[in-house]
C-alpha cells in the first residue's frame, strides 16, 4: 500500500502543481463567484465552496507531506554521502536531522565561531587586504 501511495502523490504533486491546473481552479472560482448573484448568496452557494475547499485542502494536506517528506529525505541521503565522500570532512555531521534542537544551537553556534575566525576585517574567506589567507 505504502509504495501505491507514494507513486499516487508523487503524480498528483507533479500534476496539481502546474499551472494550468492553477489556471482551472480560478476558473471555478469565478463561475462560483459570478453565481452568487444567481443564487442570491445563499446559504447553500457558500456552503459550496466552503466544503469543496475543505475536502480539497485535507486530501491536499497528506499528498504535500508525503512528497516533501521524501524530497527531504532524498536530500539528505545525499548531502550524507558527499559528507562520507569528502577527505576531512566530518563524518559526524551525517544525519544532522537527528539532533536535539538543543545539539543543533551548538553546532550553529561552534560554525558561527568558525566563520567569525575565517573572516579578516569583514572580509569573506579570510583574505587579508594583502592576499595573504588569515591563520587564526
Amino acid at each position: 500500500m505504502g509504495e501505491t501511495f507514494r507513486k499516487f502523490a508523487r503524480k498528483a504533486s507533479d500534476l496539481l502543481g502546474q499551472a494550468e491546473v492553477f489556471l482551472v481552479a480560478v476558473i471555478l472560482v469565478l463561475v462560483w463567484a459570478t453565481l452568487g448573484p444567481v443564487y442570491h448568496y445563499s446559504d447553500t452557494w457558500q456552503l459550496v465552496v466552503n466544503t469543496a475547499t475543505t475536502i480539497v485542502t485535507f486530501l491536499m494536506v497528506f499528498l504535500i507531506q508525503n512528497t516533501q517528506n521524501r524530497d527531504a529525505k532524498a536530500i539528505h541521503l545525499k548531502l550524507d554521502e558527499l559528507i562520507r565522500g569528502v577527505q576531512g570532512a566530518r563524518t559526524g555531521l551525517v544525519r544532522l536531522e537527528e539532533l536535539t534542537d538543543d545539539e543543533l544551537k551548538e553546532l550553529e553556534a561552534s560554525f558561527e565561531a568558525l566563520r567569525a575566525r575565517s573572516t579578516w576585517h569583514g572580509t569573506p574567506g579570510g583574505e587579508a587586504p594583502d592576499g595573504k589567507r588569515d591563520k587564526r
